[in-house]
């Protein structure tokens, strides 16, 4: 059985999330998806979700290319979570290249190509622009 672990925020879930997810899960037999935390974005990341982390977990838990949800507390989890789970392969965005390649003496690491002009980073600045515009005009 081939194991397949990634991490993400995975706020504001988009159709990025699920060809993502998707590729990474026919990459093997097993997807395991470590979620960050919203203590793990705001302290270490430098940023806050909209939705909370135990609705982004319910929304990956829902998908049926994921097998299993765990947190993603800190960025010196990866390590020890590639061993508890036995990962094969490592899968990140693209947007990541080279960030990860020390983990290739664990487990085969994959960057994936990300879909083109999709991110939750843009969906929430569309939506201040768009409310702003609403402020202005009301």
């Amino acid at each position: 059985m081939r194991t397949i672990l990634t991490y993400g925020t995975f706020d504001l879930f988009h159709i990025g999330h699920v060809n993502l997810l998707k590729r990474a899960r026919e990459l093997g037999d097993r997807l395991i998806v470590g979620v960050s935390t919203d203590e793990f974005n705001l302290n270490e990341k430098g940023k806050t979700t909209i939705v909370p982390y135990q609705h982004r977990v319910s929304v990956l838990e829902s998908c049926r290319y994921v097998d299993l949800v765990i947190p993603e507390q800190s960025w010196q989890q990866k390590v020890d979570d590639l061993k508890k789970y036995k990962v094969n392969t490592f899968v990140i965005g693209d947007d990541w290249q080279g960030k990860f390649d020390e983990l290739k003496t664990l487990c085969e690491v994959v960057y994936l190509k990300r879909t083109q002009d999709v991110s939750s980073t843009t969906l929430k600045q569309a939506i201040a622009v768009l409310m702003q515009l609403k402020k202005n005009y009301s």
